[in-house]
Parts: structure tokens; sequence; C-alpha cells
């Protein structure tokens, strides 16, 4: 019987599952994707749903548990919380029951280590950003490999050698390319589900700016108030990508989610790196308009500055963005995975 593979997914944002979701499409081994899954379209998966770990409170909640007294290898470890315990032993008695070939990790640093001990190989993703903190770097080193989500190009220069040694650069794990024949004129703006969204008022006052095009906004949009005629709030849809191809111009952050896109579609982008930890989307920004892939702007422009932004973003050559995508790159990357698996289950 083939092993099967667990691929670990982070609860924050959709990129995570949704990457898992492709490459597990592709695999051909059983692949169960494992995560805190309520609320996110599981149809289809081999799944292993975990209660959630974020802390009980409503505080803000960064990934770090605040504690002064943690181990130096953990981001989140925090005492006496049910939903970690019972976490924990569930992916264990996941383990015991099915014995995998492979865990993919994305992300997580405890998860990560807390495979190692359990004899378990791991393939652990690394995001974009300066990773070199303790915690990170004992999860790399733990690792058997790592995946890196993006080209090799948009790659941090402060990343240690041994780190880029061991890492797969697998490309944007996104969907295909669309026929980008039927262009127009249109600002296509996304926000993913990871960050805060857009402000109803910044949206109008963006499109007042520049009235001669039409304005398309695809996400999440708070606040009350009016907009002009050349603004059009979509919410959440099912075809982002059909959307974004025909832009002239994609305007949204820096999360792998929207680069991908840009890069699939090939299309003009003004990117707008939203605060990440660890700089994950001003580093990855700052390599996109090294390669003159992007304008980049730090955090939403003041209306004054759309007209420069927008004349500047439809003067880039589309083809450099476009050179960043790999058609192939979900198939290369299932076929690297099932490759480390197999190495370990005749091991």
């Amino acid at each position: 019987m083939t092993r099967g593979i667990g691929w670990y997914v982070h609860h924050q944002g959709a990129g995570h599952l949704q990457r898992a979701r492709a490459v597990a499409a592709a695999l051909p081994r059983p692949c169960t994707i494992i995560g805190t899954l309520a609320g996110f379209d599981t149809a289809g998966l081999d799944i292993l749903d975990l209660p959630d770990d974020r802390p009980l409170d409503d505080a803000a909640f960064d990934g770090r548990d605040g504690v002064a007294e943690r181990p130096e290898a953990l981001h989140y470890a925090p005492l006496n919380h049910p939903g970690l315990r019972t976490r924990m032993a569930r992916i264990a008695d996941w383990v015991a029951r099915t014995d995998p070939a492979l865990l993919v990790i994305d992300v997580s640093v405890e998860v990560a280590l807390f495979a190692r001990l359990l004899s378990v190989p791991t393939l652990v993703v690394r995001l974009a950003g300066t990773r070199t903190d303790p915690p990170h770097l004992e999860a790399f080193r733990s690792a058997s490999r790592l995946l890196a989500p993006f080209p090799e190009a948009l790659d941090g220069a402060g990343v240690p050698d041994w780190v880029r040694a061991k890492t797969v650069y697998a490309g944007f794990l996104g969907g295909p390319a669309q026929d980008t024949t039927d262009t127009s004129r249109d600002i296509v703006v996304v926000f993913g589900q990871g960050g805060a969204g857009g402000t109803r008022a910044e949206l109008a006052a963006a499109a007042r700016s520049v009235p001669d095009r039409s304005w398309h906004v695809l996400g999440p949009v708070t606040g009350t108030g009016s907009i002009p005629d050349n603004l059009h709030l979509h919410g959440w849809v099912s075809d982002v990508a059909a959307h974004v191809a025909r832009a002239a111009l994609l305007v949204g952050g820096g999360g792998d989610g929207v680069v991908a896109l840009a890069a699939a579609q090939a299309r003009r982008f003004l990117c707008l790196p939203e605060p990440r930890a660890y700089d994950e989307q001003t580093e990855k920004a700052a390599a996109l308009a090294r390669l003159g892939a992007a304008i980049v702007h730090a955090g939403w422009p003041e209306a004054s500055a759309w007209p420069g932004l927008i004349r500047a973003g439809l003067a880039l050559d589309p083809a450099v963005i476009g050179r960043l995508h790999s058609p192939t790159a979900v198939t290369d990357c299932a076929t690297a995975i099932d490759a480390l698996a197999g190495s370990f289950a005749h091991a």
C-alpha cells in the first residue's frame, strides 16, 4: 500500500489551503489536508479538522503568545490552552494510525518541530521575508527539505546559504493562465482574505482621481458613503482570475495569491504591500520592483498620488512579471514532493 502524505495548512488567509488543494490534486499518492478548516471550502478533500489554537480572548493575534518564559525554538506555546492540547493530540493520533511518508507544513514552526518529535519527515514551506529568528531557523533545520512557493528570483538577500541549499523553489502554485486577448481599460483591485480589505471612502477617492477608467474591486470593503459611477464593488467572486485577465492594471497587496495572479495573467501590477510579520510582503514587493515587474507603493496611496501611479503602472512591460509564472509549477511541485515522500517510504 502506498504511504500517504499529510499537508498542514495555516488558518491565516486562504492561500495556504488553495496551494495545498492544487498540488494535492496532482499527487499520485493520498494526501490528507490538516488544519483548522472551519469556514473554508474543503469539498472533495480528505481532511483532518483541528480545533482552533488561537487565544481564548479577543486579543489581536500575531502568531506569538506574548509569554516571556517560552523555549526560544517556539513562537506560540501558551499554557493551559485546551484547543492547542487537543490539536496536537489529534495530529499524533493521525500519524500513529496512518504512518505518513511525509508531512508538508504550510506553515507552523511548532507543527514542524512536533512532527520531528513524532519521527515524521517534513517538507517545511518557507515564506518570503526575513525569517532568520531562532524559531524559524530551528524549524528549517528540522526539515528534510524546504519548499518556497515563489520563484527564486523573489527570494530575499538575507537568506542564509544553508537555507537556500535545502530549498525547492516551486514557483507560484496558483491556477493556470487565462486567455488575455480580450483586455480592457479597467483597473482591477484585489483584496485577499488574509488582509484588512479596502475602505469605501478610500476607493471612492481613488476612482474619482482617475475618472476616465472603470475601477472593479474584488474582496471585502468596509464603510459607507457614496461612490462614483466608475467604481464597482463586487465583493467576493468565484472568478477572480477571469476579472484579472482583462485588467489593464492590477492593484493589490504583496501576498503570494495576488502576485501569482499578476504573473499568471501577465498583468501590469501596482503592488501595495501590507504590513506583515517578518516583512513578508515588503521584501517580495522590493524584489518585484528591482526586476521591473511592478510599481510599488507602501500602503494605500493618497488620492493625489493615484494618477501618477496609474501612469507608471501602465508603462510597465507585462512580459517581465509574466516570466515569473511557470505553467508547470503545480505538477513539478507534486512530482518533487512525491519523489521526496518515496525516498522515505522505502527507507
